[in-house]
């Protein structure tokens, strides 16, 4: 009975690989052993991003909200606290943005917030 070589299968998933990673340096990009590697630490590094860049642009909204609220007299904490008290539902990112591009309508909310 003949040994089972797999052809083109093993070819295909090998090409697989090797398509996903042009563009990488060296061996990196041809050697099938080296780049399935690369791939993979490339792809951990991809999912881990995905759930660091939603706490990198939540952190940066907040330092936005509390730069423009300290101007007004009031602290990121406290400006939050009114704003859940006075019932406005406004998430930081909206905040964030009106922060930079509307401090007279941010300063309205701060107001709101304060009274």
């Amino acid at each position: 009975m003949p040994r089972v070589k797999r052809g083109f299968k093993a070819r295909r998933r090998r090409n697989r690989v090797l398509r996903q990673t042009t563009g990488y340096r060296g061996k990196r990009k041809s050697c099938h052993a080296i780049s399935s590697e690369a791939l993979h630490h490339a792809l951990q590094h991809q999912y881990r991003g995905r759930k660091q860049r939603k706490r990198d642009f939540r952190s940066l909204w907040i330092t936005r909200i509390n730069a423009g609220a300290r101007p007004l007299g009031v602290s990121y904490s406290k400006l939050m606290g009114g704003l859940k008290r006075q019932d406005v539902d406004l998430n930081r990112k909206m905040l964030a943005e009106l922060a930079i591009s509307d401090p007279s309508a941010f300063k309205k909310v701060v107001d709101t917030a304060s009274s």
